[in-house]
C-alpha cells in the first residue's frame, strides 16, 4: 500500500530588505533616548542655573537692604535742670566822686573796711571855697546893713506921708527899695546856704553800710568837683553785699518757664561743692536782640560775705519738663539726628521696616543728647547714626540687641 507523504515546506530566510529596517529602528529610538537625555540634562541645567540667579539675585538683594540700629526717645523726668552761667553785683554800689574841688587831707577807710551809713572815709582841704564862704557873709552882712537902713526909711516916710509932709509917690519910693534890699539879703543868704552845703562835700562819708571795694586817692592828691571833671577824680568804691544780685541769660527757648518766686541753686570756682540759694525777682520781660535771651535777676543772701560782687557762678534751675502740647520733652541721642537743609528730621522706622523722614523740634541741646519738644513719641522706632542718603521710604533691616537681625 503506497502512501503518498506530502513534503514538507522549506524554510523560509527572512528577506534581506527587513534586516537593515529593524537596525535603522533600534538606531533611531537610541537616539531618540539620547536626545531626551540631552534634553533632560539640558533643561535640568537650565532649571539649575536659573534657580541659582535667583538665588544670588534674592541674596544680593538681601544684602542691599541696609542694617540699622533702632533706640527709642526716653521721655524726661518731670523736672529738668537747667545749668546757665551768671554774674554775681552787689545789691548797691557806688562810684564816689568829689563834690568839692580841693586837695585830700586825709583818708581814713581804705580797701576791705566795712563802714555804716555816713561814715567819714575822708576829707578835702578846699582853699577856695572856704575864701568864698568868707566873701558870701560880708556880702550877706553888708545886704542887711542895706535892708535895715532901708526898713528905718521907710516906716520914717510912712510916718510923714500921715503928716502930709512927703508925697506918696516918695514914701511908695522907700518901701520899694525896702523890699529891693530884703531882696538882696535873701538872696545873699541863699549863696552863703548853697556854699554851705558844697563844703559839706569836704567830708566824703559812705552813703550806705557795706564795703569799701575800692581807694583811687591817696592824701595831697588834687581833686576836682564833678563825675567827669577828670579821668582820676573817683575816690572811693562802696558796695553793699550783705545781698547780692545775680544776673543770668535764660535762652528764649526756656524762657517761658521762668517765674518770679521760683528758687535757684548756685556754685562759684572758690567753693567747689558748696551750693548757695538763691530767689528770682524779676525778668526784664523781653528778650534780647543780640543774644536771644531773656534777662532774670535773682537775689542772693550773703550775711557772711562768702561770695564777692563780680564773682562767676553756675546757676542752676529745676524747671518742670513740658513740652509742646503738654506732651513732655523726650531725651535722644545727638547721633540719631539728621541736619537736612530741611530742617532737623529724625528717621523714623515704620511697621513695615519702612524709613519715614520726621522733622522734630529741639527743646535744648545737651551736647550728647538732645531733648526732643516735639515731633516724636517715646513708641517710635528711631535710627541711630542714620546715613545722610537715607530717603523717605527707604526698606531697611534691624539689627537685635544680640546682633542678629530681625525680619522683615
Amino acid at each position: 500500500m503506497r502512501t503518498d507523504v506530502a513534503p514538507s515546506p522549506a524554510p523560509t530566510r527572512p528577506l534581506a530588505s527587513q534586516a537593515p529596517r529593524k537596525a535603522g529602528a533600534g538606531l533611531k529610538i537610541a537616539l531618540i533616548a539620547a536626545g531626551a537625555v540631552a534634553a533632560i540634562v539640558v533643561v535640568t541645567g537650565l532649571v539649575s542655573r536659573s534657580q541659582g540667579a535667583a538665588s544670588v539675585k534674592t541674596w544680593t538683594a538681601a544684602q542691599a537692604v541696609p542694617t540699622v540700629t533702632i533706640v527709642h526717645p526716653v521721655a524726661a523726668s518731670g523736672v529738668q535742670d537747667l545749668v546757665l552761667p551768671g554774674a554775681l553785683q552787689a545789691w548797691y554800689n557806688a562810684q564816689i566822686f568829689p563834690r568839692v574841688s580841693g586837695y585830700v587831707h586825709a583818708w581814713y577807710d581804705d580797701i576791705g573796711a566795712r563802714v555804716k551809713t555816713g561814715q567819714v572815709l575822708a576829707t578835702i582841704d578846699t582853699p577856695e571855697l572856704d575864701q568864698q564862704l568868707v566873701q558870701a557873709r560880708a556880702d550877706l552882712a553888708s545886704a542887711q546893713a542895706y535892708m535895715q537902713l532901708a526898713s528905718t526909711t521907710s516906716k520914717r516916710w510912712s510916718a510923714l506921708l500921715k503928716q502930709d509932709a512927703v508925697s506918696r509917690q516918695e514914701s511908695e519910693e522907700k518901701a520899694g527899695d525896702l523890699q529891693v534890699k530884703t531882696a538882696l539879703v535873701n538872696a545873699a543868704e541863699a549863696n552863703l546856704n548853697r556854699l554851705l552845703a558844697l563844703k559839706a562835700f569836704a567830708r566824703i562819708v559812705a552813703p550806705f553800710d557795706g564795703v569799701v571795694t575800692a581807694r583811687k586817692t591817696d592824701i595831697g592828691a588834687l581833686v576836682n568837683a564833678g563825675a567827669g571833671a577828670s579821668p582820676n577824680s573817683e575816690l572811693f568804691d562802696v558796695a553793699e553785699v550783705d545781698r547780692l544780685r545775680l544776673y543770668v541769660h535764660v535762652p528764649q527757648a526756656d524762657s517761658a518757664r521762668i517765674k518770679p518766686g521760683m528758687t535757684a541753686a548756685l556754685t562759684v570756682p572758690e567753693y567747689p561743692g558748696k551750693t548757695f540759694t538763691a530767689k528770682l525777682l524779676s525778668t526784664s520781660n523781653a528778650v534780647s536782640e543780640a543774644s536771644g535771651a531773656l534777662l532774670v535777676e535773682l537775689e542772693v543772701p550773703n550775711p557772711r560775705g562768702e561770695l564777692q560782687a563780680g564773682d562767676y557762678a553756675q546757676t542752676t534751675f529745676n524747671l518742670p519738663n513740658a513740652g509742646q502740647q503738654g506732651s513732655g520733652l523726650l531725651t535722644l541721642p545727638s547721633s540719631a539726628l539728621l541736619f537736612l537743609k530741611t530742617g532737623l528730621e529724625a528717621a523714623v522706622v515704620g511697621p513695615d521696616n519702612r524709613v519715614h523722614l520726621r522733622h522734630v523740634t529741639v527743646g535744648r541741646d545737651m551736647g550728647s543728647t538732645m531733648q526732643i519738644a516735639g515731633g516724636l513719641t517715646p513708641s517710635d522706632r528711631v535710627i541711630d547714626n542714620p546715613p545722610d542718603s537715607i530717603t523717605d521710604g527707604e526698606q531697611v533691616k534691624i539689627a537685635n540687641s544680640d546682633g542678629s537681625h530681625a525680619a522683615n
